[in-house]
């Protein structure tokens, strides 16, 4: 069963967006959910907190990280071949 994304997970891209210069690893905040879950708007910040990009994102194209124990095991997504 897939992990639901909640608001304010945090998450970090599985793709490269160099389109709006971010690339694999970086990390943001879900700050809405959109399309019945379909889609989430995304935030990114730098280390002060200063917001420097916010776009819709796929499940797909990110995953939630996890700073504590947890009961179910990582989705990973598999790259388009």
């Amino acid at each position: 069963m897939a992990q639901m994304i909640k608001l304010l997970d945090v998450v970090a891209l599985t793709v490269d967006l160099p389109e709006y210069k971010l690339w694999r690893g970086q990390v943001g905040t879900v700050v809405e959910i959109l399309a019945n879950g379909a889609a989430f708007e995304v935030e990114f910040s730098d280390r002060d907190g200063r917001m420097y990009e916010s776009l819709g994102l796929r499940p797909d194209q990110m995953m939630v990280l996890h700073y504590a124990p947890t009961n179910e095991p990582p989705m990973f997504v598999a790259e388009p071949a």
